[in-house]
């Protein structure tokens, strides 16, 4: 019996011999039908021919299919396996869409009043800890401390104590007495770089959550504060106000890269002149450094 030639089956020339010659066999043992060599003998003989012809046409287109299988299925016809076809793998786009960016992070967004100190947060953890800026809530620790506000996305409102705080690095993180029915920390991010999207969430001059777009317009910068500089910061574009400060900067996965601290302020009118600062997120998360000094320097 005939077997299919798989893909790839060697298939050599005296292979192709034996098949032709295997149904020639098949016609000289009777396989084939016969017909009487009678009265019309001549017709009879004329169509067994055309018979064989029409088979050995077939065989051999057979054969002709075989050979191109085989080769196809080969590498190069030398019998070794086909290396494999690279393909293009599509990298799926993990940024978001600015609303989607806001949609995820705004309800991690909190507006902090500090006596007459207006400010932003962020809930940076499942237990409700915010961080914000240093100098929004510099007031609130001590005797005679400032008593601090927090109203949460869905409207909570609650007290809070100023649990840890950073003057040199200007961030604090807040304890509120009481949490919204539903906490919804905002995640934390890493690296970023020079000329990448961001997106900048606050209480800018009171309108609260407002969002505003930009990019990273510098790395490691330093700004005056005060009678000392801040330095290691993030240098962005995306507009912010007095009230925007501690707030989320977020790259565009919707991830905190950073808290908003301050913008440059040559006119010394506390007015946004395209250029703002936030310390990066590893920095902010990176513990207390002692009281230091107040810090009044363009801070918002």
């Amino acid at each position: 019996m005939l077997r299919a030639l798989a893909c790839g089956d060697r298939f050599s020339w005296s292979s192709q011999v034996s098949f032709v010659a295997l149904w020639a066999e098949f016609y000289e043992h009777g396989d084939m039908e016969r017909v009487p060599q009678e009265a019309g003998a001549a017709e009879a003989q004329g169509a067994v021919a055309g018979r064989a012809r029409r088979f050995v046409v077939v065989g051999g287109a057979l054969v002709v299919v075989a050979v191109l299988a085989y080769w196809l299925g080969s590498s190069g016809g030398n019998g070794e396996e086909a290396a494999p076809r690279p393909s293009v793998t599509p990298t799926p786009s993990t940024a978001l869409t600015v609303p989607d960016v806001f949609k995820r992070v705004g309800p991690s967004v909190v507006v902090i009043r500090a006596g007459e100190s207006l400010g932003t947060g962020v809930i940076a953890a499942e237990d409700g800890t915010i961080l914000t800026a240093h100098h929004v809530v510099k007031g609130a620790k001590g005797k005679g401390a400032t008593d601090v506000t927090v109203t949460f996305a869905d409207g909570t409102k609650s007290k809070a104590v100023v649990a840890s705080s950073n003057p040199k690095r200007d961030v604090a993180t807040l304890k509120p007495a009481k949490l919204p029915e539903i906490v919804v920390p905002a995640t934390l991010g890493g690296a970023v770089a020079v000329g990448a999207p961001v997106v900048a969430i606050g209480n800018p001059l009171g309108l609260t959550y407002s969002v505003s777009t930009g990019v990273v317009s510098g790395l490691n910068r330093t700004t005056e504060d005060g009678d000392r500089d801040l330095g290691g910061l993030i240098q962005f574009d995306a507009s912010v106000n007095p009230g925007s400060s501690g707030g989320p900067l977020l790259d565009a996965r919707g991830l905190v890269i950073g808290i908003v601290i301050s913008i440059a302020d040559p006119g010394g009118d506390e007015a946004f002149a395209g250029i703002a600062f936030a310390v990066p997120i590893g920095a902010a998360l990176g513990g207390s450094e002692g009281d230091g000094p107040p810090g009044d320097g363009p801070q918002i």
